[in-house]
């Protein structure tokens, strides 16, 4: 059962809405297999309330934080999920990445006043200047560079929460407010398809975009087709050792490509 938040030392948060909800159990069910006991916190950004009722009742799912009367704001909501997290030292993650290994060593990442993010390599090397991605950012406590990007958003929402992140800090506040994650936490699709570039030790696998939620909807329907879940609880059943995963890549894109033909 989902309990009421407390404050704890380490967490994990993540969130979505009804659009994205699809991908939550998978992304729960990995982040579990590999980190069985750390605490994670989910900002309902409003599900369906079918899904809600699941996640209170999960194991998995140690709090839920409301927010689903923020009408509209979506993927914006991230870093007032972020500032509202009850947790000394926390770690937003997306659900469109995999996780592939234990997070543990995240933690001795984060520093004091900063967010602890992993650099956009692709967006940097397409854009010309410095870009770091959104999709895992690490904090203590609640530094002021959070409040700024959740005071950014309110005013000014832009394509999407790191497009905002972006635009108030110029080269030196990087400098000031960034600590630079290593890339294993959050490895891009990018990467992978646009720029060959991969690490066998990676931890998190974002598939970033519309082409990497076809990955994912691949990847899921591999997980559950001969062990449905549960549909009376959430997460309840760990996905199979032998489910595809991003090191199975060839396969994964020819399962896509071949699931988009049969269409």
């Amino acid at each position: 059962m989902a309990r009421t938040p407390k404050l704890y030392k380490q967490a994990f948060l993540t969130g979505c809405d009804y659009k994205t909800e699809w991908m939550l159990e998978w992304f729960v069910d990995n982040f579990r297999l590999e980190n069985p006991t750390i605490p994670l916190v989910f900002a309902d950004f409003g599900v369906k309330p079918e899904t809600l009722k699941k996640i209170k009742q999960s194991n998995a799912i140690h709090a839920v934080m409301d927010f689903s009367k923020e009408k509209g704001m979506g993927w914006f909501l991230k870093p007032w999920a972020m500032l509202n997290c009850p947790s000394e030292y926390t770690v937003w993650i997306d659900t469109d990445c995999e996780v592939l290994g234990n997070l543990n060593g995240i933690f001795k990442h984060i520093v004091p006043h900063k967010l602890s993010m992993v650099e956009d390599r692709p967006w940097s090397k397409r854009r010309q200047e410095l870009w770091h991605n959104s999709g895992v950012v690490g904090f203590h406590m609640k530094p002021q560079i959070l409040h700024a990007w959740w005071s950014a958003v309110k005013q000014n929402p832009q394509v999407g929460d790191q497009e905002v992140l972006h635009s108030i800090l110029d080269p030196l506040a990087k400098l000031t407010y960034i600590e630079e994650l290593p890339n294993v936490y959050n490895w891009l699709r990018l990467q992978l398809q646009n720029d060959n570039q991969d690490n066998e030790d990676k931890l998190v696998m974002h598939w970033t975009g519309k082409k990497g939620k076809d990955i994912i909807r691949t990847l899921v329907k591999d997980q559950y087709e001969y062990v449905a879940p549960d549909p009376k609880k959430f997460g309840a059943i760990p996905p199979p050792k032998d489910r595809l995963r991003a090191s199975d890549l060839d396969q994964v894109f020819k399962n896509t490509i071949e699931d988009k033909d049969g269409d």
